[in-house]
């Protein structure tokens, strides 16, 4: 196989700060979590048994010594936090964090329909409370250039996909965040037509790797992160991983999305990573790894590219932004 086209998985060292550690282990076993088992080699092992401590000598001060395969560190905790995008709050990554603060995520639903035989509206509560919680390690790649590696808390789309059941006719996967004007600072701004929308075909939704994310770090998720509850599609560009869902929709043609609507020249459907196609105002060869100096090779698809080749058998890559 073209070297290419395999993938680089994430192997994680079992050794994190103790502060994020204890509280990882307290909020797992409140939302009932019953094992990490099941995933694939991308994802984060078992961490230590409960009542068991990290070596002090190993630990670092903000940011865990798991490492993923290429030697590097998570990404810090506080790093994670503070940069990131959340165009419904502002432009400026440093400073969502500070105007999401009060963003209200309790309670909250999804409602989850379309073409489905069995529509459903689900309660965090439910969500928390029926599927049961993973921890996967993935990189995240922005279209902008820069990159994380993050420890997600959550499931696979697929369950509760398999649950509402699509109909013959389904094809696609719509998705819509949260839209609430007087939380959220640059709703009204005139500068995106929000809601903000995302879209996946339905294999790409059903793959095991596409995440609904309920945590980071073992924690809830932060607001500025997407709480309660966001996507993660770790071989695709980070756009597509719409955050705060709030509606999801079974659909037969390829659903709208913010990006390909304000710039359908910038910015495709798909939004697979691919080194080898620059986004018209700058190169994606390469990246610049969060908490480091310098820029890294881009990965082909994030590095996931033997998993999900599959889904992409008859397209051209190559030219497929």
């Amino acid at each position: 196989m073209d070297k290419k086209y395999c993938s680089v998985p994430v192997q994680p060292q079992e050794v994190t700060p103790k502060h994020v550690y204890q509280s990882r282990r307290k909020f797992l076993k409140q939302m009932g979590v019953l094992g990490m088992g099941a995933l694939l080699a991308s994802c984060a092992p078992k961490l230590p048994s409960p009542g068991s401590s990290p070596d002090p000598n190993l630990m670092g001060d903000q940011s865990s010594n798991f490492t993923d395969e290429l030697g590097d560190a998570l990404t810090a905790y506080e790093a994670i936090i503070g940069y990131t995008n959340f165009y419904e709050f502002t432009t400026s990554k440093e400073g969502v964090a500070e105007l999401a603060e009060n963003f209200v995520t309790d309670p909250w639903s999804i409602e989850v329909g379309g073409l489905v035989k069995n529509p459903r509206t689900y309660s965090m509560d439910d969500i928390l409370g029926h599927f049961t919680q993973q921890e996967r390690i993935y990189r995240m790649r922005c279209v902008e250039g820069w990159s994380m590696v993050i420890p997600w808390l959550g499931f696979p789309l697929h369950a509760l996909l398999d649950e509402v059941v699509p109909t013959e006719d389904a094809r696609y996967v719509a998705f819509e965040t949260a839209l609430v004007p007087d939380q959220m600072n640059a709703a009204e701004s005139g500068m995106f037509p929000f809601p903000y929308l995302e879209g996946l075909r339905l294999d790409e939704a059903m793959h095991d790797l596409t995440l609904l994310a309920t945590g980071l770090y073992g924690e809830p998720m932060p607001a500025q992160n997407g709480a309660p509850i966001r996507l993660v599609v770790p071989w695709k560009y980070g756009f597509k991983s719409i955050k705060s869902i709030v509606r999801i929709n079974l659909v037969a043609d390829q659903p709208p999305t913010l990006w390909n609507t304000v710039a359908p020249h910038e910015y495709g459907f798909y939004a697979n990573v691919n080194p080898d196609v620059s986004h018209p105002r700058w190169s994606q060869a390469t990246e610049r790894r969060i908490g480091e100096s310098g820029r890294r090779a881009t990965l082909f698809m994030n590095g996931y590219a033997e998993e999900v080749m599959p889904l992409y058998e008859d397209m051209d890559l190559d030219v497929l932004f």
